[in-house]
């Protein structure tokens, strides 16, 4: 489920209730979306909002996602000008791994 929390692109809307209706309907797994960071999808997670959270954006941004979030580690930002476009190359392909020598 896609939880309607963004505004505009970057501007957050919080409603942390609004799926619950439906999280308490569905037995099955239950995946939420929607401009979750680091923080609030594991608050949601841990307040049972949800089970799992999706980062379409900051994994596009970030190929190594689940190291940064292990590391606290700063994150790329995502170029939203970049998501649509027809070259192979910029956009999806081109953002930078973690150093390997932070730990």
């Amino acid at each position: 489920m896609v939880e309607p929390r963004m505004k505009t692109a970057g501007e957050k809307s919080e409603c942390p209730e609004s799926l619950l209706p439906m999280r308490k309907a569905f037995k099955g797994t239950f995946i939420s979306a929607g401009g979750y960071h680091r923080e609030d999808g594991n608050q949601a997670v841990a307040q049972n909002h949800t089970d799992l959270v999706t980062y379409g954006r900051l994994f596009l941004a970030n190929p190594d996602l689940p190291r940064r979030f292990e590391l606290d580690a700063p994150l790329n930002k995502y170029n939203r000008e970049t998501f649509y476009i027809p070259d192979p190359v910029i956009g999806y392909t081109d953002y930078p791994f973690l150093e390997t020598n932070v730990a």
